[in-house]
């Protein structure tokens, strides 16, 4: 089975890049003409929603660097503690919802400082695998289409970001925990 695994992967980009042409040379698409066109389309998108992503991201700059982050995290510490979370990944938790960047680098910083195959580098992993960033988000594509009222949208994006983490830290536990 591994040596499936290894062949398909091994294959899989050059008959991508093989594939995808011949296919429309077959249905008769001219493949570079849709493909500068999508490069077109592609451009202008980023270019409507470059500054929604600078206001992200200098907000949060500004939230980390102001020491609101550690201050709103520092409250929380007792309750995680009695639930045998590691108040090392609290920042994380906090900041995950709101951008990829800055839940990327604190990820970074923890498995600098943990490792990746402590329980907070393994949990802090997860946690970046099982959840998503919903204000970013929200923010970024229903700014870029002119969508003002997200009614339920952010309520079900940040549920489905508790689901992650409750499973991220369910798992690992059962998985990694050292502790019984």
């Amino acid at each position: 089975m591994q040596e499936l695994f290894t062949f398909v992967s091994r294959w899989a980009v050059p008959s991508m890049i093989v594939g995808i042409p011949l296919f429309g040379a077959a249905r008769r698409i001219d493949v570079y003409s849709a493909f500068i066109e999508g490069a077109q389309e592609g451009l202008s998108l980023a270019a409507r929603i470059l500054p929604y992503v600078l206001a992200i991201f200098f907000a949060f700059s500004i939230f980390r660097s102001s020491g609101a982050l550690e201050a709103l995290a520092r409250p929380l510490a007792p309750i995680t503690g009695r639930l045998g979370l590691p108040t090392d990944l609290l920042a994380l938790f906090l900041v995950r919802p709101l951008s990829g960047g800055a839940s990327f680098g604190l990820l970074a910083e923890l498995l600098g400082r943990f490792g990746p195959d402590s329980f907070v580098g393994r949990l802090a992993s997860t946690v970046q695998g099982a959840t998503d960033t919903t204000f970013y988000i929200i923010t970024l594509y229903f700014g870029a289409v002119g969508i003002r009222r997200i009614r339920h949208t952010l309520a079900a994006g940040l549920l489905g970001d508790l689901a992650g983490f409750v499973a991220a830290v369910y798992f690992c536990r059962l998985l990694f925990s050292t502790s019984g």
